[in-house]
C-alpha cells in the first residue's frame, strides 16, 4: 500500500482529489473541473466507492500497480498543458474481460448519449474487439481530454489481441479497412506487436484512427526511421529524444565492448501511427513512447529527464513540477513510476508537444533502484 494512502480513503476520492489539483495546473475553471470530477466517478462505477484498503478492483494493464486511472499533460510552447485522464470503465468486473468490456462499451455509449457524438466507428468494429471469449490484458480503455467549458474530447483504447496474439495483424487491417483506411495497414513499419488499436469519438477538427506498434530493443537511430508521416519528422529531433529519455549513450561514447547498450533493453518504445484521411494511405501523426520509469533509478531522474526534453523544445518545466505535486506528496527519491511515459508527438498542422504521462500510485509506490547496470556500464569507462 503506498504510504501516503489512508486506507479509509475511496478511489473515487483519492482519484478526484488528484484531479482537481490537476485541473488547477491546467488552468481550468472551477465549474469545468467539478463537471470533470463527476465525469471521472461516473467512468468508475462501482470502484470509485472501493476503499484504497482493498485490493485493486482488476489486475488492470493500465498502471503498474493497478490503478483504473492514469493521467497525462500535454505540453506545448507558450500555454498551460492540456489535461487528460485514463481511465478503465469496466474496472469494477474484475478481472472477467467479456464483461470489462460491456461495461466499458455502456460507458462510452452513455458519453454519446450525453454529449451527442455519434459512436457509429466503434459500433462497426464491436464484433472484432469484443468477442465472446475475449483474450489478451485489456478490453475497452477511455481517455478524455478535458477541455474548457466541461465537454471532453473522448478517445477509445481497444485490444488488437482480442481474438489472440496471433491474430492481432489480422484484426487491426481490418479494422482499418472498414474504416476507410484500406491501404493504412501496408504504410505500418515492422514491428513486434501491436498493443492498442485506438479511435477518436465526438467533437475534434480532425479524428483519428491510430495504431500503436511495440519496439523491443529499439536504439535511437530505428525511433527516428519508423514515422511513415508526410511531411516526415527531423529525424535528429526523434534520435535525440529517444536518447534523453532512454539515458542512452551517444555513438560517440561507444566502445568496442558496448555492443547494445544503445537499445532499450527492458520495456519497449511504442510508436503509434495516426491517419486522418484514407486517400494516401499514409500516417498524418507519428508518436514515440519511451517507457520512462523502466530507465531511471527514481522520479527525481524521470523529472530530469522530462524537464530536458520540455525545456529543450521551448516548452516550460514549472507545470510539470506542480503536476507532480498535486498527484502524490511523496519526494521523488523515494519511487518509482509516478512517471510513467515520456512521449514526444508530431501532427500534420499542428505544432509539436511533449506528452507526459503521469500514474495515480492509488495502490502502491514502486521502490527505486540502486543501479542500471547497463548505461552504468558505458559511465564507468568514460
Amino acid at each position: 500500500m503506498n504510504g501516503f494512502r489512508s486506507g479509509e480513503v475511496l478511489l473515487g476520492d483519492l482519484a478526484t482529489g488528484q484531479l482537481t489539483q490537476l485541473c488547477q495546473v491546467a488552468g481550468l475553471s472551477e465549474a469545468d473541473t467539478a463537471a470533470y470530477r463527476g465525469v471521472l466517478i461516473e467512468s468508475l462505477g462501482a470502484s470509485a466507492g472501493r476503499p484504497l484498503a482493498l485490493p485493486p478492483p482488476s489486475r488492470t494493464f493500465l498502471s503498474d500497480d493497478h490503478s483504473p486511472v492514469e493521467f497525462s499533460l500535454a505540453f506545448l510552447p507558450g500555454r498551460a498543458p492540456d489535461l487528460r485522464v485514463l481511465v478503465e470503465p469496466g474496472c469494477s468486473s474484475g478481472d472477467d474481460l467479456a464483461e470489462n468490456g460491456r461495461a466499458g462499451l455502456q460507458a462510452i455509449h452513455a458519453m454519446a448519449d450525453r454529449w451527442g457524438f455519434s459512436t457509429n466507428q466503434l459500433d462497426r468494429l464491436e464484433d472484432l474487439f469484443f468477442p465472446g471469449s475475449p483474450q489478451g490484458p485489456l478490453a475497452l480503455w477511455c481517455a478524455l481530454e478535458l477541455r474548457p467549458g466541461g465537454v471532453p474530447g473522448v478517445k477509445v483504447y481497444l485490444n488488437p489481441s482480442a481474438n489472440g496474439a496471433d491474430r492481432a495483424a489480422e484484426t487491426i487491417r481490418e479494422a482499418l479497412a472498414r474504416l476507410g483506411h484500406h491501404q493504412a495497414f501496408d504504410s505500418l513499419p515492422r514491428a513486434e506487436g501491436f498493443p492498442f488499436f485506438a479511435l477518436d469519438l465526438g467533437d475534434w477538427d480532425a479524428p483519428r484512427v491510430k495504431v500503436y506498434l511495440k519496439h523491443p530493443g529499439l536504439s535511437p537511430t530505428e525511433a527516428g526511421s519508423l514515422a511513415r508521416m508526410t511531411p516526415a519528422p527531423g529525424r535528429e529531433g526523434l534520435e535525440e529524444f529517444f536518447r534523453t529519455v532512454g539515458d542512452l549513450p551517444a555513438p560517440g561514447e561507444l566502445g568496442a565492448d558496448d555492443e547494445g547498450t544503445d537499445r532499450l533493453t527492458g520495456r519497449p518504445a511504442l510508436t503509434c501511427h495516426s491517419f486522418t484521411e484514407t486517400a494516401s494511405g499514409l500516417p498524418s501523426g507519428y508518436t514515440l513512447h519511451v517507457p520512462v520509469r523502466d530507465y531511471v533509478r527514481h522520479d527525481g531522474e524521470a523529472r530530469e529527464r522530462a524537464v530536458a526534453v520540455l525545456r529543450g523544445n521551448g516548452m516550460d518545466s514549472t507545470a510539470l513540477d506542480r503536476a507532480l505535486a498535486a498527484v502524490s506528496p511523496r519526494p521523488l527519491g523515494d519511487g518509482v513510476g509516478l512517471i510513467a511515459y515520456l512521449a514526444l508527438v508530431h501532427q500534420r498542422g499542428r505544432p509539436l508537444r511533449v506528452t507526459v504521462y503521469v500514474s495515480s500510485e492509488a495502490y502502491e509506490t514502486r521502490p527505486p533502484r540502486e543501479t542500471l547496470p547497463t548505461r552504468d556500464r558505458v559511465r564507468a569507462r568514460l
